[in-house]
């Protein structure tokens, strides 16, 4: 494939590109409930791509060049560090999402431990199972020994004690959630800082999901455990505003409980003959649209509206949680706290599932809904995991009449389980030994074809047949897989 020897015109140009949107999911209108997030209001979508198109070739890796980025970006974290009641050192940065967020306070410890304790050889970090696996790949990147710690299986919460006996004197980090992405908890962040503070060790919160609303549904009534800088021991926090602040992605900070901590996330070069670098984050140059529009947002919306939109965003959540107590098939998974609830199913008298959970994605998806699969693992069982937001009131007497007609045809045709075949080829597999045959053998069971381009097809009927496969693999296994799939995945098309 080259580069086409004319331009093409406008017209052609972008009947082409939206002819490619075909199969995309809708971004807008509530039906899409992970991955995008609408605050229900079109205004506020106007007001952001228009500050993101307006700064969108200002760079950020200068500020000297660009003063209005240093400003936008200064004021954008004070605003945070308020939200998430800082103390005036509280300092932070823009990242382009919360993986970057998450990953630089890995490094900012990683740095920090190097500095204070150069005999270290190989540091960790501990935090519970649940929490994000931006954690995880910090921890790759940045050669840091990961401790993870098992989760009560009725509140999934840590247990302070628990996370107390995994630290030792190699740890250099304890992270926590506020929220948990699969379950929509708060980790007991009180406990977790006293403990903190008692081993003298740096301890992040991750709120990239959680942090924006929760301090909205306290304000609402909810009870909200404390989980932000006025806990003490809370020395690090990550805060996405791509999510429910509404900003277009990538949008999101890492805030330091002061400057002496956040100094070890920057990096500078003047050993080479170009121009001086310093980089605060990942990413060197960036552009400034994101940082712009995310202030445009904050200041057009202000707090009365991300009140508002918290009160219709914990009404429907509400709602969804009895609305499900109403369809027998269904259970919701914990105590949600935020706006993000996990559904999986009853179990019967002998124990057995009374209903496969990734049939009924696919259902959903045949009724016009993407609701988003989540694997079993830790004693969590497979579940379906739903995003609220502003948009989703409205349509949540919709969205439960089809959750029950979904649940009643996947109950009626269930898909096969996996392939005993496929389950003994998997329990004797070696994810190191993985070889090209036997991967296009599971790609057959999970009825996924080539592509005309040699690489690997996405699914034509849901994905419940490579759930189940994925389900049953041990997790090192499922990672492996994904890899290879995702490898042959993305090929360049052929002539």
């Amino acid at each position: 494939m080259r580069i086409p020897a004319k331009g093409m015109d406008e017209a052609a140009l972008f009947g082409a590109m939206a002819a490619y949107r075909e199969h995309d999911l809708d971004t807008k209108g509530g039906r899409t409930w992970a991955y995008v997030y609408d605050p229900g209001r079109p205004d506020v979508d106007r007001i952001a791509k228009r500050a993101l198109v307006e700064w969108y070739d200002e760079n950020a890796l200068d500020p000297t060049v660009f003063p209005s980025l240093l400003r936008f970006e200064n004021e954008v974290v004070g605003m945070a560090r308020t939200h998430l009641r800082g103390g005036p050192d509280v300092v932070g940065h823009f990242t382009s999402g919360g993986t970057e967020s998450c990953m630089m306070a890995v490094k900012s410890a990683r740095d920090r431990a190097r500095e204070l304790r150069p005999d270290l050889d190989r540091p960790t970090m501990v935090l519970p199972v649940t929490a994000h696996p931006a954690f995880h790949k910090g921890a790759h990147y940045f050669d840091v020994e990961v401790v993870t710690v098992p989760v009560d299986t009725t509140t999934w919460k840590v247990d302070p004690e628990v996370m107390a006996g995994a630290v030792d004197d190699r740890t250099i980090l304890m992270v926590a959630s506020a929220v948990s992405y699969a379950h929509g908890v708060v980790d007991p962040v009180p406990e977790l800082g006293a403990l903190a503070l008692e081993r003298d060790l740096l301890f992040h919160v991750d709120g990239c999901i959680g942090g924006f609303v929760l301090p909205y549904f306290r304000r609402l009534g909810e009870p909200v455990t404390d989980f932000d800088f006025s806990v003490p021991g809370v020395t690090s926090m990550s805060m996405d505003f791509h999510k429910y602040a509404y900003c277009p992605k990538g949008a999101s900070l890492v805030l330091y409980r002061d400057a002496s901590i956040r100094r070890h996330q920057l990096y500078a070069k003047a050993a080479w003959t170009g121009y001086t670098v310093i980089n605060t984050t990942f990413q060197s140059t960036k552009s400034g649209g994101p940082l712009a529009a995310t202030w445009a947002v904050l200041n057009y919306v202000g707090d009365d509206g991300f009140l508002d939109i918290a009160a219709r965003t914990l009404a429907a959540r509400k709602e969804i949680v009895a609305g499900v107590d109403t369809i027998p098939e269904l259970e919701v998974m914990g105590t949600p706290e935020s706006n993000l609830v996990a559904l999986t199913s009853a179990t019967g008298p002998g124990g057995a599932d009374l209903v496969n959970v990734f049939d009924v994605v696919d259902r959903m998806r045949t009724h016009r809904w993407f609701v988003q699969p989540q694997l079993g693992f830790a004693g969590s069982k497979a579940n379906i995991h739903l995003s609220i937001g502003g948009a989703s009131l409205p349509l949540v007497p919709e969205l439960i009449e089809d959750f029950r007609t979904a649940v009643a045809e996947a109950v009626a045709a269930p898909t096969p389980a996996a392939d005993p075949a496929i389950v003994e080829l998997l329990a004797g597999l070696d994810p190191d030994a993985l070889d090209a045959a036997t991967f296009d053998a599971l790609l057959e069971g999970a009825g996924i074809g080539a592509s005309a381009d040699g690489g690997t097809d996405l699914p034509d009927e849901g994905t419940a047949g490579i759930n189940a496969i994925l389900d049953v693999c041990p997790a090192p296994l499922a990672e492996r897989l994904l890899v290879e799939y995702f490898n042959r995945l993305y090929v360049p098309p052929r002539d």
